[in-house]
């Protein structure tokens, strides 16, 4: 088992290791891979777009928006109240996503569909939509680079075979659109985009279960998701999942607790 275990951590990539790193908190741990990676292979897009994500996330474990609560008040999300965002971190990853792009870009002019680079312009369009809603709390301006988002997500599952991770971001935007006004749909339109719940849903599913980087995410956004939906024992079977994965995430494991105390008392 040992052998079996020590042959499949010889195959990950870094970026690969680098998104357990994330997943586990330990955001410095992440940069030391990338930094090793990086100076091996300084042309990749795909590490410069974890790079951005490394620096993301934890700007956003830093000013507490990872926690479930904030995602089940929808005031947290549409809130105008500003938050105090590193500049440092900000520059840094800004100055990540310019050069995941400019690679990325220059590996598709020959190559169009080269998998990799999609999904780096797809990452990095993801983080700049997500930083810029949740941590700059221009919502309105979230919404419309969104698009670009839906636009490389949907160009990586037309592929054969699909990168089912991409399927993260039409799956939220699927379930995003399905939950918003009727009224408000109309000033709201993504190329392919049903505003669909259930098939939204579906699609996160599919991503926890099949998924190379983003299936932890994956569970993480169905919790939140059935937390919304009042299903509080399905939310803590999906926290369950990822804490099993990741035992050193200590947002997952208050949030577990939290739910567990919940489920105690009935709620």
């Amino acid at each position: 088992m040992l052998l079996l275990l020590l042959a499949a951590a010889a195959t990950l990539s870094p970026a690969d290791v680098a998104f357990q790193r994330l997943y586990n908190a330990d955001f410095p741990g992440a940069h030391r891979v990338l930094d090793e990676a990086l100076r091996q292979d300084p042309a990749n897009p795909l590490l410069h777009a974890v790079r951005a994500a490394a620096y993301h996330f934890s700007e956003m474990d830093r000013l507490r928006i990872l926690e479930t609560d904030f995602f089940l008040d929808d005031d947290n999300i549409s809130s105008k109240k500003k938050l105090r965002p590193d500049p440092q971190v900000r520059a840094r990853l800004f100055e990540s996503i310019e050069r995941a792009r400019s690679l990325a870009q220059a590996r598709l002019a020959s190559h169009p569909d080269d998998r990799d680079a999609l999904f780096a312009m797809c990452m990095a369009a993801s983080i700049v939509a997500d930083y810029t809603g949740l941590v700059e709390r221009r919502q309105w301006r979230s919404v419309t680079l969104a698009s670009e988002v839906n636009t490389y997500a949907q160009k990586l599952v037309s592929l054969r075979p699909p990168v089912v991770d991409a399927y993260l971001h039409v799956g939220a935007v699927e379930y995003i659109v399905g939950s918003l006004p009727f009224f408000v749909r109309w000033f709201v339109h993504y190329d392919q985009i049903k505003g669909q719940k259930q098939l939204g849903l579906e699609r996160m599913k599919e991503v926890a279960a099949n998924g190379r980087f983003y299936s932890p995410y994956a569970k993480i956004l169905l919790a939140v998701a059935c937390l919304r939906e009042k299903k509080t024992s399905e939310a803590r079977s999906w926290l369950a999942q990822f804490l099993r994965d990741y035992p050193g995430n200590p947002i997952v494991r208050r949030e577990l607790d939290i739910l567990d105390r919940r489920l105690s008392r009935g709620r």
